[in-house]
């Protein structure tokens, strides 16, 4: 595989940043697009999640914005807004080489007032979700008429959503002389007329458009007790991560609530939440302080945590596609991983197609330890600070070795937010460090702190 060096236009500045990122060698999907959008060509891609699409399109977008003008050149538009804030974090690591680039997210669940003021101050990329881009669009508190690239990422799930009428609209309020880049799992029929629409003889890529098969190991089981399975497979495979899938948010809340009482360390994700308990239900998955996340299918795209073994589909959805995108997360980039799914006498209607997807599991071929429960070494530490009060992963692990005493392989991943950071500590720490905390300050700055 090609690697970013190979394409003139990158500037050194650029690869020395993608280097130290670990980016060296380009995916297929990245080594087939990249070129062609420098080029300004239209391109109509269809290529799984977790084939580094990301910076196919965005490594171009961010090449070509120019600072020196404080209006939006770039608009991505996505599905959730889970994947918007994943794709802001990523360009904004690859932009860190461009001084004054200003990345900024426009989406649901919180003030759209702050976001209105955050537009007025001048941006240069924005990622977000179709009804808050039309809110903004509709109170005229954004325009589109700098826009010179529109990126449309997982279309497929948009169109699921019912977002096309949105996604065209939401064109119409951009120059026709707009660089339109699209980007899809699946290519129904409706993603065909949604490029027609808005695409100009557009360069069709496709790969990484099946999920190997010798990374994803799937497999079935027939049962008419779900939740006696599940354990049994829980105690069976012992995985360090799960993440399970239910259908509705009501058997989410419930299943959580269930295993948590039965000592496993879990937390939901689902719709009916705010944007905040979303962002902290993913950061205490990513951070290993809880194991297991019971989602609903908000977290069959945009969810890019490495390293989740396992997958669970508790309920198994009613369109095979759905069923590609949850396993999805698993077995991503060079890692493996096993997807498990549940078959009740009800799915063989709606589900059938399960038994020609994935293998029959046989239950008796398990070996069950009824004492293994998925408890985490971890809880999160929460301070009412972050980015805005200039707090730095640095000034917290020096302030909880010097100042607490507390041995730096005890400190877990730090996340730091505009107003609040995130510590994984050891629990066996984490009283002594929240106990500290109400007389200790960190850089000479008292901060509230409390366990997620």
């Amino acid at each position: 595989m090609s690697t970013f060096n190979s394409i003139e236009e990158i500037p050194p500045a650029l690869l020395e940043t993608l280097d130290t990122l670990g980016f060296h060698t380009m995916s297929e999907i990245q080594d087939k697009a990249i070129a062609p959008i420098l080029e300004g060509a239209d391109v109509l891609a269809q290529s799984k999640t977790g084939s580094g699409k990301t910076l196919a399109f965005g490594l171009p977008c961010i090449m070509r914005t120019n600072t020196n003008q404080y209006k939006p050149q770039t608009i991505i538009i996505t599905p959730t807004r889970e994947l918007a804030d994943q794709i802001a974090v990523q360009l904004r690591k690859v932009a860190s080489y461009k001084a004054n680039l200003k990345i900024l997210t426009l989406y649901g669940g919180v003030p759209l007032r702050g976001q209105a003021e955050s537009i007025a101050k001048g941006s240069h990329i924005l990622i977000g979700t179709p009804g808050r881009i039309q809110d903004h669009l509709a109170k005229e508190t954004l325009t589109l008429d700098s826009i010179e690239t529109l990126v449309l990422d997982e279309a497929d799930r948009m169109l699921d959503m019912g977002f096309y009428d949105e996604i065209v609209k939401i064109g119409s309020n951009m120059p026709r002389s707009k660089q339109t880049l699209l980007f899809s799992a699946t290519f129904p029929a409706n993603i065909e007329k949604l490029a027609k629409a808005l695409l100009k003889q557009p360069l069709s890529i496709k790969v990484d458009t099946v999920q190997e098969a010798s990374k994803i190991d799937e497999i079935y089981y027939e049962t008419s007790d779900k939740f006696k399975t599940l354990t049994a497979l829980i105690q069976s495979y012992k995985p360090k991560s799960l993440l399970i899938f239910c259908n509705t948010k009501a058997e989410v809340i419930s299943l959580t609530d269930t295993l948590s009482g039965r000592g496993h360390s879990v937390i939901d994700l689902h719709g009916d939440l705010d944007q905040r308990d979303r962002n902290e239900s993913l950061l205490a998955f990513a951070n290993t302080s809880k194991h297991i996340m019971v989602a609903t299918d908000v977290a069959s795209r945009g969810l890019d945590i490495k390293d989740i073994e396992l997958i669970i589909n508790y309920d198994l959805p009613f369109d095979p596609e759905v069923y590609t995108h949850r396993i999805g997360r698993t077995g991503r980039a060079d890692a493996t991983g096993t997807a498990l799914s549940l078959f009740a006498p009800k799915d063989q209607e709606k589900c059938g197609y399960i038994q020609t997807q994935a293998q029959k599991g046989d239950m008796k071929t398990l070996r069950v330890d009824a004492k293994f429960k998925m408890t985490s070494q971890y809880d999160t530490l929460c301070l009412n600070g972050g980015k805005k009060t200039k707090l730095r992963a640095g000034d917290i692990i020096g302030t909880f070795c010097k100042d607490i005493g507390i041995e730096h392989n005890l400190i877990g991943k730090i996340n730091i937010t505009d107003t609040k950071t995130y510590v994984a500590l050891h629990n066996s720490i984490t009283d002594k460090v929240l106990n500290a905390l109400k007389r200790v300050k960190i850089k000479k700055k008292k901060y509230v702190s409390w366990v997620l």
